[in-house]
């Protein structure tokens, strides 16, 4: 069995099919700034910001995997719902939207079909709710 990295909805990624090589992981904090006359501004913490993650693979479709991964990764993010990510270790990091996959391809072999995938996935995490998620229309 694969040893799986990370899996966002159905779609795994691991070490034996998409791996990706690097990952990103930003989140911002916002704080509100109020001005004071002879004293340094005074700070709030108002809540969360955009957290995002950005994951960069490689595939090597002719090893193991296949030709249809990136396929896959697109299908998985076009069912347009936010999809739960979850690490290898088990740890659950919420509800995520897919906001973006690029593919490169490199070394063809007969037919066009490459021996390198290179790719890119972009995610924001949803927290739109429970109610936004049932609604339908």
């Amino acid at each position: 069995m694969a040893e799986i990295m990370m899996q966002l909805g159905f779609f795994q990624f691991s070490i034996d099919d998409a791996t990706y090589q690097r990952l990103n992981r930003s989140t911002e904090y916002r704080w509100a700034r109020q001005s004071r006359i002879g004293a340094n501004d005074a700070l709030q913490f108002t809540g969360y910001g955009p957290e995002t993650i950005e994951m960069e693979g490689v595939i090597y479709p002719h090893f193991k995997g296949g030709l249809k991964q990136v396929d896959r990764m697109r299908t998985q993010a076009g069912i347009g719902i936010p999809l739960p990510l979850v690490t290898g270790q088990g740890r659950i990091l919420g509800l995520w939207v897919v906001e973006g996959i690029t593919e490169g391809q490199e070394v063809f072999a007969r037919q066009g079909v490459p021996l390198r995938q290179d790719f890119t996935m972009r995610m924001s995490r949803y927290d739109g709710g429970l109610r936004s998620l049932l609604r339908f229309g």
